[in-house]
């Protein structure tokens, strides 16, 4: 597989303190495409990271409206992976890809 399909199905890691806090529990949290599926998934974390992943979970978030500033304001949807590493393993995410 080349290293440019491997990149296709990670956009970027999401990086708040909810996904921090799951680093304790050997888990990361990456923004991926709406088509990628957990088969897919787990072949290129482990490749491009060189890890052994043990369980990948898929969620969807849909699409909603918020109210800033007294307007109504579309904030679309994603899809996130929350990868799950076998014990003692890590990826480090401040040193880029």
């Amino acid at each position: 597989m080349d290293k440019i399909n491997l990149y296709d199905k990670i956009l970027f890691p999401l990086v708040t303190e909810k996904s921090t806090n799951q680093s304790e529990y050997n888990k990361i949290i990456f923004k991926v495409p709406s088509k990628a599926n957990k088969k897919n998934l787990k072949k290129n974390i482990e490749k491009i990271f060189k890890v052994n992943v043990t369980k990948i979970n898929i969620i969807n978030k849909q699409r909603r409206t918020k109210l800033t500033r007294g307007k109504k304001v579309k904030i679309p949807g994603f899809k996130k992976a929350i990868i799950t590493l076998k014990k003692g393993q890590s990826i480090d995410l401040t040193t880029g890809v």
